[in-house]
């Protein structure tokens, strides 16, 4: 078992680390106040190749593996969460399920666009009364000749304003639960589909987060991906490996966070010394790069296997729960660390803070990561 990263991957990760710094870090304090997307930067993530990170070169797309994944939205979490969640979204989510459920015309259709950052995708499975329990969807699709008409909303939309190319989960047989559900391909523009109240949110502020509407949305039969009732297991399948990228995303939080940490605590002196001498910032320090690496290597090997072809509920409900709790504690740390700066918009620890709560909320909560982790213990 090789624990080393590559020549290749270790020449990705200095790439990606020199673009979040020249490309996204003087863009992160104005975006986060502003609570707004730079849209300018949908351009040039699709040029590096980070809207279409997993998909096939025959699609335009970069053709990496799940692990160079990881370690590309660590590097951007690193400096901007909101970006690392942006680009999570958009090729976890939307271009993922297109990629792996869609016919060959729909990959053609929509999956070059998305990789190429022509547009930004989205992903919409959440209702105000359908979260935790995703089944309980309230959005339907009803058939009428070839034509199918959408109606019902989504909530807390990841890219929601901004995108083009949206891929809905929608309930569209008799049947109730699971078996009634499918999903369907929606493009901006089409009549009746609006997007309604864009959230105002504690963190992940720059990342855009909306909510859609749909009134009598026509949308062709060829919009429909895979087969009709089985949109709820793709939604599970691709919430697997959502669940690495959102790991991965808290590993930038968290490793962000103790690095602003560990950098001021070897320049802040009080009691004529360095405050890294003390043990009580030691301690913490310590556990934090402890958890670190551990939340690391639950990421990698979830990755890993993914990328063996393999199913990774349990593996990636681990990795996601652990790397989501150790960001809330980092950069609660890297607060205490700095004291009365960590409380200051003049260091960014305090936006790191703000952005890690999400990491335990979105693509399923702590409590449900662990119901999984148990329902996969327990069958073993």
């Amino acid at each position: 078992m090789d624990f080393l990263l590559t020549d290749e991957q270790k020449i990705l990760e200095e790439s990606i680390k020199k673009f979040a710094k020249n490309e996204i870090q003087p863009l992160v304090k104005e975006s986060d106040q502003k609570g707004e997307w730079p849209e300018e930067l949908t351009k040039k993530l699709g040029e590096m190749g980070l809207l279409g990170i997993t998909i096939p070169p025959e699609y335009s797309g970069a053709g990496y593996s799940n692990v160079d994944y990881v370690i590309i939205l660590e590097e951007l979490s690193k400096v901007d969460p909101s970006v690392g969640l942006v680009v999570a979204a958009h090729n976890s989510l939307c271009s993922n399920h297109i990629n792996l459920f869609g016919s060959q015309e729909q990959k053609k259709k929509y999956l070059t666009r998305l990789a190429l950052g022509k547009t930004l995708g989205a992903w919409g499975l959440t209702e105000a009364g359908a979260g935790s329990d995703a089944a309980a969807l309230k959005t339907q699709a009803v058939k009428k000749g070839d034509t199918w008409i959408l109606n019902g909303s989504k909530l807390f939309i990841t890219n929601g304003s901004l995108a083009e190319i949206l891929v809905i989960m929608a309930v569209t047989g008799s049947e109730k639960g699971r078996k009634g559900i499918s999903s369907f391909i929606v493009e901006k523009g089409t009549e009746g589909f609006t997007v309604g109240k864009k959230e105002e949110k504690l963190g992940i502020r720059a990342a855009d987060t909306a909510e859609l509407i749909f009134e009598d949305v026509k949308l062709p039969a060829e919009n429909l991906i895979g087969e009709e009732g089985k949109g709820y297991r793709q939604a599970m399948g691709i919430l697997d490996g959502g669940r690495i990228s959102i790991a991965a995303f808290a590993l930038g939080i968290a490793a962000g966070a103790l690095e602003v940490a560990l950098k001021y605590s070897k320049e802040r002196v009080q009691f004529d010394q360095p405050i890294s001498n003390f043990q009580a910032i030691q301690w913490m320090l310590a556990d934090g790069y402890t958890e670190l690496d551990a939340a690391r290597l639950l990421t990698y090997r979830a990755a890993f296997l993914e990328d063996k072809g393999k199913r990774v509920p349990r593996e990636s409900a681990m990795a996601k729960l652990y790397a989501s709790e150790l960001a809330v504690r980092a950069s609660s740390d890297a607060v205490q660390i700095l004291g009365g700066y960590g409380f200051s918009k003049e260091y960014p620890v305090e936006k790191f803070y703000r952005d890690s709560k999400l990491a335990t909320i979105g693509e399923g909560t702590s409590e449900i990561q662990r119901w999984i982790i148990a329902q996969q213990v327990l069958k073993s």
